[in-house]
């Protein structure tokens, strides 16, 4: 098989991604719940800690960003990332979440590198994010995917009393 065709049959196989609709709120509550269900103490707490999902559509989009979702099958949202430039040459990604039954194939994967591209094409030199240190799973990929964890952390004033780590890749 030519190399043109391989990289025609990757693209075919990649997932959907469309920017994410303040419609879709319901979904991504639904989505993150799954996900924190998973952990003891998480909990999701809308209009405290996440209010960017209660207009998911157009919350990232006023910062200059964008926000992402996967359909499943019967058109529900099934994993979303989104990404924004808190400054010059500065990308941080937000909201990496994927349904539990929909894991292991590779979607987180392609989610973070999608967001490498889109923050490359932007003019970003360097990729951040936090994430719960509770996520231990979600951390052994972003180590897989070339991210180093920063010698800091922060405590969240949240529903789930939040310790998280900053993860920080050159791009």
């Amino acid at each position: 098989m030519a190399l043109q065709d391989i990289a025609a049959a990757a693209k075919e196989d990649a997932p959907a991604l469309r920017p994410a609709r303040d419609a879709d709120a319901q979904d991504l509550f639904g989505l993150i719940s799954l996900c924190f269900a998973e952990y003891p103490g998480c909990f999701v707490d809308p209009h405290g800690d996440l209010p960017d999902l209660i207009s998911p559509g157009s919350s990232f989009a006023k910062k200059g960003g964008v926000f992402w979702v996967v359909e499943d099958e019967r058109g529900h949202v099934c994993a979303c990332v989104a990404v924004d430039f808190p400054e010059t040459g500065t990308a941080e990604l937000h909201r990496l979440y994927v349904r539990p039954d929909r894991r292991g194939r590779g979607l987180g994967s392609f989610l973070v590198r999608h967001v490498e591209d889109h923050a490359r094409g932007k003019g970003a030199a360097r990729l951040f994010f936090w994430s719960d240190a509770r996520f231990t799973t979600a951390h052994r990929l972003y180590r897989r995917l070339g991210y180093v964890q920063a010698d800091c952390q922060r405590m969240l004033d949240d529903i789930s009393h939040s310790a998280e780590y900053r993860f920080e890749k050159a791009l």
